[in-house]
């Protein structure tokens, strides 16, 4: 990947970070709290041949810049090191015979609609996942964890999908 992908990169991790922290931290859906962690689109969006420790470092950076301003020490860190880590896991299961091309980012554009859904919602709900098992630590209740990784899943996905619809119109 070249400097002007790398560039595009650090421009989608702060506009993230930004919205992340200003709008979607203010969010809260029903009485469980479901707030949407829209910024996992930057793990989903790190091109092909980004190597995987640099995939990791990525996010790291992104989870602890969520968690300075979002008051969840490590929480977002763990569960964002933990989905790129999982990462190359989903791309060698869907990568087509010939391998990804050089250059393009993970997008619902280049790879279609149907791959990039079975592409991100594994990774978000391992996301979120891990997000509230490391959070309900202490005080474990099987079916609220439940009901707040699906829910934050499926807002999540939805905004992820609509964000898909709107790099496509560009």
């Amino acid at each position: 990947m070249d400097l002007r992908g790398y560039l595009k990169l650090l421009g989608m991790y702060v506009l993230l970070v930004v919205v992340q922290v200003l709008v979607f931290n203010n969010i809260k859906i029903s009485s469980y709290g479901i707030t949407p962690m829209f910024y996992v689109l930057f793990v989903l969006s790190v091109p092909f041949e980004v190597p995987n420790w640099l995939q990791l470092f990525f996010a790291f950076v992104l989870g602890y810049s969520v968690d300075m301003f979002a008051d969840t020490p490590g929480l977002n860190t763990a569960a964002s090191v933990f989905m790129a880590f999982m990462r190359p896991v989903m791309l060698n299961l869907l990568a087509p015979r010939d391998g990804y091309e050089s250059g393009l980012f993970p997008y619902a554009t280049y790879m279609g609609m149907p791959w990039y859904i079975r592409y991100s919602v594994p990774l978000i709900l391992a996301h979120h996942l891990s997000f509230f098992l490391i959070d309900s630590i202490g005080f474990f209740s099987l079916s609220r964890i439940l009901i707040k990784v699906l829910a934050t899943t499926s807002v999540t996905i939805l905004f992820v999908i609509l964000s898909q619809f709107l790099i496509s119109k560009k």
